[in-house]
């Protein structure tokens, strides 16, 4: 139990880290233009985010579940999801966000993770919302959140797409990839 709450004290302190990160970058954004788009949303989204923590923290806790025999590769595997990122955070600068701001006219970023997937900070999520419940054997909370983001990934994207595909040199940029890669 004490590895359990150290591990996700952490990762909770982590997002709140982020989230300060994020209110920067948006003052920033905004100064230099940049507006949000899918604001509808970004509610849902943190309330999945919220709730997802409370689930684990009550499935782990109420349920007493305990640390899978698998812990130490997974905690592996969770160690090095962090790194990529961290990697996702720096390589975007003050582009990164919890939210979607764009600033019209700018470059989209193909550096770091970004320059070999569309995007990994996603899959970032992706995977710590299987992996930390799994290293806890708290499978209800993995399962349900794995669809729950699934589903909010696929509003959130193409939002996302379409607005950096009107501002940005982003439609470009992939179609540049795709002909490359052909």
């Amino acid at each position: 139990m004490l590895i359990f709450m150290i591990v996700t004290t952490i990762v909770i302190l982590q997002r709140i880290f982020e989230l300060f990160i994020a209110k920067r970058n948006e003052r920033q954004m905004l100064q230099l233009g940049a507006y949000e788009v899918g604001a509808s949303h970004y509610a849902f989204m943190i309330l999945l985010h919220v709730s997802f923590f409370i689930s684990l923290i009550v499935e782990v806790i109420v349920f007493e579940r305990t640390i899978s025999p698998l812990f130490l590769p997974l905690f592996i595997i969770f160690l090095l999801v962090q790194s990529l990122r961290i990697w996702c955070l720096s390589s975007l600068g003050m582009y990164w966000n919890t939210k979607i701001i764009v600033l019209p006219g700018a470059q989209i970023v193909k550096k770091g993770p970004y320059a070999f997937l569309k995007h990994p900070n996603y899959f970032v999520v992706c995977c710590e919302i299987i992996i930390l419940p799994i290293m806890f054997q708290a499978y209800f909370t993995a399962i349900v959140f794995t669809l729950l983001n699934f589903i909010m990934l696929s509003i959130r994207i193409p939002i996302e797409e379409k607005a950096l595909m009107e501002a940005t040199n982003y439609e470009y940029e992939f179609n540049k990839k795709i002909q490359h890669h052909s």
